[in-house]
C-alpha cells in the first residue's frame, strides 16, 4: 500500500540524529529520501559498539528506507550533483552551522531562487538569528542550557542528563511536523518556505508545565529525583525484586491505593487525603510508603494495584519492554532483509497504526554509497560512464555490496 507522503522527494543533507530522526520518519510515511553522505559517511556509521557485520547500531536506527547517495560536497561536481537533486526536492533537510551551506550554492536564498516550491529545514542548535547562532550545538549541552539536567536526578546528586538525546529526538519529530505543516500549505499556495529549527528552542518548549510554573512564579523548579513535583504518590518505589512506578493522580486512586496495600490509616491521616496535603507533607508520607513496598516483590504490587485500578507499572530494562506482551501485539519490532546483515530488527515506528495509509519500512538503512549510481542516472540522467568517472575521480562514492 503506497504510503501517504509516495511521490514526495527529500534531499537529506543532514548527519547524527535530529535530522535523520525526521527524515526516516517521512521515508516510513512514503517519502523518497536521498541522503547525501560524503565519501567517507555519516559520522554515526562509525559510532560503537555495537556493530552487527561493520554497521553500527547508532547508524541502523534511524536510518531505513533512505537512498545513500555519497557525494562530496568539496569538489564542485559534487556541489553541482546535490544542487540538481535540490531542484528535483519537494523538502531540505540539512544541519550544517548557520550559513555554512551557502559556501556550496545550497544555501536558502540560492535553493528556493531555483526551486520556490522547495520546504526548507535548517536545524542548528540555536537557530539563524541571535547571540549564540553561530555557536555548534550538542545535545548535551543543550539539555544543561534548557534546563532539563536541572530538575533529573537525585536532589543530593548531580544535574544528570536524559539517557538518550532527548532533545535531538524531539527536533527530530517537531522539523517532522513543521514539514507536513509546510507541505500542507504548499498545496494552496503553490510556495515553499523555510523552517528554522533550534536544539535550545525545542529543549525549552519541551519544559512544558515546569517551563510554565517558572513563568508564573519567578521560582525554578529543583530536582526532586523521580517524584513529581505537583503530584504525591507519583514516582517509583523499590519492591524486594525491583522497582515499580506509582502514578497517583487523585485523591480516591490514593484512597484505593491504601486499601491495595492494606494501610487504610495512610488515607485516614486527614494530612494525606487531598493532593495538596501530600504534596505538603511528602516528607512524612513518601518514606512511609517505600518502607511499605519493600516487603512484596514488584510482580505482587502491579497485581494489587492493577486490580484496585491504580495507576501501576514495572520498571522494564529494554529486553523487558520489548519482550512485553504488548510490544508483540502492537508489532513494535520489525525484522527487515539487509544485503550485509541478513534480517535485521528494528523498532517500528509508532504511525504504522494510520487507519489507510500506516507507515511501514520502505528498506534497510543503506550501505555507504548504495544508492549512489541509481539516483544518479535515474534521477539526474548521467550515463554509466559519467558515474565511473566521477567516482574514480573521487567526487562520488559507490558501493561494492549488493542492494537488496
Amino acid at each position: 500500500m503506497p504510503g501517504p507522503l509516495e511521490g514526495i522527494k527529500v534531499l537529506d543533507l543532514s548527519r547524527v540524529l535530529a535530522g535523520p530522526y525526521c527524515t526516516q520518519i517521512l521515508a516510513d510515511l512514503g517519502a523518497t529520501v536521498w541522503k547525501i553522505e560524503p565519501p567517507w559517511g555519516d559520522e554515526t556509521r562509525g559510532w560503537g559498539p555495537p556493530f552487527v557485520q561493520g554497521e553500527s547500531a547508532y547508524y541502523l536506527s534511524v536510518n531505513r528506507g533512505k537512498k545513500s547517495v555519497a557525494v562530496n560536497l568539496k569538489e564542485p561536481r559534487g556541489a553541482a550533483i546535490v544542487r540538481e537533486l535540490a531542484r528535483r526536492a519537494d523538502v531540505l533537510v540539512e544541519n550544517y552551522k548557520a550559513g555554512d551551506l551557502a559556501r556550496f550554492g545550497l544555501g536558502y536564498a540560492a535553493v528556493s531562487a531555483e526551486n520556490p516550491r522547495i520546504v526548507y529545514v535548517s536545524i542548528t542548535g540555536f537557530g539563524q538569528t541571535g547571540p549564540r547562532g553561530a555557536e555548534p550545538g550538542y545535545d548535551i549541552a543543550l539539555q544543561g542550557m534548557t534546563g532539563i539536567m536541572s530538575i533529573t536526578g537525585d536532589p543530593a546528586g548531580p544535574p544528570t542528563k536524559v539517557g538518550v538525546a532527548w532533545i535531538d529526538v524531539m527536533t527530530g519529530m517537531m522539523a517532522a511536523v513543521g514539514i507536513l505543516a509546510a507541505l500542507h500549505e504548499r498545496a494552496g499556495s503553490g510556495r515553499g518556505q523555510h523552517l528554522d529549527l533550534a536544539l535550545f528552542d525545542v529543549g525549552l518548549a519541551a519544559m512544558a508545565n515546569l517551563a510554565q510554573s517558572y513563568l508564573v512564579t519567578g521560582s525554578p523548579p529543583r530536582r526532586i529525583g523521580n517524584a513529581h513535583p505537583q503530584i504525591v504518590p507519583y514516582q517509583v518505589f523499590e519492591a524486594s525484586d525491583g522497582w515499580i512506578i506509582l502514578a497517583v493522580g487523585n485523591d480516591q486512586q490514593y484512597r484505593r491505593t491504601c486499601e491495595a496495600i492494606g494501610h487504610p490509616e495512610l488515607w485516614g491521616d486527614p494530612r494525606f487525603q487531598t493532593n495538596a496535603g501530600r504534596v505538603q507533607h511528602r516528607g512524612e508520607l513518601v518514606p512511609r510508603l517505600a518502607e511499605i513496598f519493600r516487603t512484596r516483590p514488584r510482580a505482587d504490587w502491579v497485581e494489587r494495584l492493577g486490580a484496585a485500578g491504580v495507576p501501576v507499572a514495572p520498571v522494564n530494562d529494554l529486553a523487558e519492554a520489548f519482550t512485553d506482551s504488548q510490544a508483540e501485539a502492537r508489532g513494535s519490532v520489525w525484522k527487515l532483509a539487509h544485503p550485509v546483515i541478513g534480517t535485521l530488527a528494528v523498532v517500528a515506528s509508532p504511525l504504522q497504526h494510520l487507519s489507510r495509509t500506516p507507515a511501514a519500512p520502505g528498506g534497510h538503512p543503506p550501505l555507504l554509497g548504495e544508492h549512489t549510481r541509481e539516483v544518479l542516472q535515474e534521477v539526474l540522467g548521467l550515463t554509466p560512464a559519467d558515474v565511473h568517472q566521477l567516482a574514480v575521480s573521487g567526487v562520488v562514492a559507490v558501493s561494492s555490496a549488493p542492494s537488496s
